[in-house]
């Protein structure tokens, strides 16, 4: 069972709805990294949800990784912590032989960022941007946004949006192919039901088929580039400007990256 205040879910005509909800910008703690990994989990076991769509509560689908948690954490492993929360949820969403949608209604970045791009389709609402997120705190990126990033809007592009941290506006995100579709805000949970709801209908175990091609076409190196950027945090987490990006993220001021 997930919990039901950090974690909403419901399943209504075959989707399974799963919405982030940890005020003010649903940002990742333990425990809410946990309740969806089990979420996906019901997802796989329960053959009545054909589709899952992921969205967030509020304003924002996602701050990613609740900076807060490490700044007050004893000394911990970044390596060993992504190796026990974003990368198997990352690898949980791309075999799940199932469609996954994601609803990107507001600002979105760090690891949610790769969350989201991990999901097979993404809506999103004329308001939502996306932020890389990881250079503001001294890091380099991790949940897989080194590999998906680049696969979806180029190698150029992922760069430039990475080391200068600026979000990637909605428009933007339609033209480079980061998202499917574009909607009115206001119109987003009808627009994002409706799709989820014409892809349950759909040959399910089909689309699986097809996403266990992509990803072996595609994604083929996904696990070792996921460990292999827990491998970077590690280094990127010992250093001066990872103290520094974090410091100024508690003290809401510009970092001084020296």
């Amino acid at each position: 069972m997930t919990d039901p205040e950090i974690l909403l879910t419901s399943l209504e005509e075959s989707v399974l709805t799963i919405t982030l909800n940890r005020p003010k910008v649903n940002a990742f703690d333990f425990k809410l990294i946990a309740a969806l990994q089990a979420a996906f989990r019901q997802a796989e076991r329960n053959d009545q949800a054909r589709c899952v769509l992921l969205t967030g509560a509020g304003d924002n689908f996602s701050a990613g990784q609740d900076v807060n948690v490490f700044h007050h954490a004893e000394e911990i492993s970044y390596r060993e912590h992504l190796s026990r929360t974003y990368n198997p949820l990352i690898l949980q969403i791309r075999r799940l032989e199932k469609p996954v949608l994601a609803a990107v209604n507001g600002a979105v970045s760090g690891a949610a960022l790769g969350i989201a791009l991990a999901c097979d389709l993404r809506i999103a609402s004329d308001r939502a941007r996306f932020v890389v997120g990881f250079a503001g705190i001294g890091l380099a990126p991790d949940s897989a946004v080194s590999l998906l990033l680049p696969a979806l809007i180029g190698l150029g592009r992922a760069a430039e949006f990475t080391f200068s941290n600026l979000p990637i506006s909605a428009d933007q995100a339609l033209a480079w192919g980061l998202v499917n579709r574009l909607v009115p805000a206001e119109q987003l949970n009808q627009q994002a039901t409706m799709i989820a709801r014409l892809l349950a209908q759909g040959p399910v175990h089909a689309m699986g088929l097809a996403k266990r091609s992509f990803n072996k076409a595609v994604l083929g190196n996904l696990e070792q580039v996921l460990d292999y950027e827990g491998y970077l945090q590690d280094i990127a987490s010992k250093n001066q400007e990872h103290k520094e990006g974090v410091q100024a993220f508690i003290e809401k001021r510009p970092a001084k990256f020296t």
